[in-house]
């Protein structure tokens, strides 16, 4: 693996009293596509919102690429191509699945207005369209976010995440609501996209994680007690007793 894209030094969040990251020290190379598990309450999505500055950490830092963005806010982190989805599928309904695309796309270009008529930006559109048809949703292009099933709509998400243009992909329980055929599609357009996007997983179907995973990092109680492959994670004996064999799946959490 290449250099870490993104590391973490001593990141720490606290809520009136409760420690919800606690001191994680943690690298995330590129070309990898990382999971990050742990049960519930361990801190996995606290941990997201603090890596794209939803949260503001209570001590500790950010580096991506090099560069501190401890300090810096969502639209900040985005612009430099660090981007994430959500547990809640988060999509303009009343807009076309194209328009929610081209939306996404324009944001990067500022000398756009963001209201102007889309066969004004045909260039867009166009790119639009392409990643219409990596993610499978191309017959959808014209139909509105509303309505959209709900794996489909994951599905949109990921499309919308993927207009921003992102070196890192953060994804949020992704297969989240979906059933067996549509979490094995999601499953196949995530490899896809790991071939040219670093990828951060949080998801609660182990049978995801360890199929899809190159590295996985194991929250518990706010801490990383595990970082290892796969199969390392998997037989590592404290992470059997507080995670896998606890017959937990690490869903909702803080």
């Amino acid at each position: 693996m290449s250099e870490a894209l993104l590391a973490t030094d001593g990141l720490t969040k606290r809520f009136e009293g409760v420690t919800a990251v606690d001191g994680v020290s943690a690298t995330f190379e590129e070309d990898a596509l990382h999971a990050v598990i742990g049960p519930n309450g361990a801190g996995k999505t606290t941990f997201f919102n603090l890596l794209t500055g939803a949260l503001r950490p209570t001590s500790g830092s950010i580096r991506f690429n090099g560069e501190d963005i401890t300090e810096l806010s969502p639209a900040e982190i985005a612009r430099r191509r660090l981007t994430r989805s959500y547990q809640v599928t988060n999509v303009f309904d009343e807009l076309s699945v194209l328009e929610n695309v081209r939306v996404a796309i324009q944001a990067r270009h500022s000398m756009y207005n963001f209201w102007s008529k889309a066969s004004s930006m045909p260039d867009l559109v166009t790119e639009a369209e392409a990643i219409l048809e990596r993610v499978g949703l191309s017959d959808k292009r014209d139909v509105n976010g509303a309505t959209l099933s709900h794996g489909e709509r994951r599905t949109l998400e990921l499309a919308i995440a993927l207009g921003t243009d992102p070196q890192m992909l953060l994804l949020d329980e992704p297969t989240s609501g979906m059933s067996s055929e549509e979490t094995a599609e999601m499953i196949s357009l995530i490899e896809e996209l790991s071939s040219d996007v670093t990828i951060i997983l949080v998801e609660h179907k182990m049978s995801v994680v360890m199929q899809v995973s190159d590295r996985i990092k194991v929250l518990h109680r706010g801490q990383i007690i595990a970082d290892g492959s796969p199969e390392e994670v998997q037989n590592d004996e404290q992470v059997r007793r507080v995670y896998l064999e606890g017959g937990q799946e690490g869903g909702e959490d803080q």
